[in-house]
């Protein structure tokens, strides 16, 4: 569950741009200093998609957690 905090939050993310001009998006290690390789796109928005794709995946996972959501009751 911490990590799935960890990666749904923005700040814990970052796109690297490689020496064959495609960028890398990368998570931070929330235990060190360390940055681990997740995704490469061929562009900065293709990458930074990637990321937000990833933070709502998260989100939605920690959300489940909680149990089911009530949508609608009838009375």
């Amino acid at each position: 569950m911490n990590q799935w905090k960890h990666l749904a939050e923005k700040a814990n993310w970052r796109i690297t741009q490689l020496p064959n001009g495609f960028y890398q998006t990368e998570c931070s290690n929330p235990d060190n200093e360390e940055w681990h390789a997740v995704t490469r796109r061929e562009t900065i928005e293709g990458a930074e998609t990637a990321i937000n794709g990833s933070i709502d995946h998260f989100s939605k996972k920690i959300e489940a957690t909680k149990g089911p959501k009530v949508i609608k009751t009838f009375k």
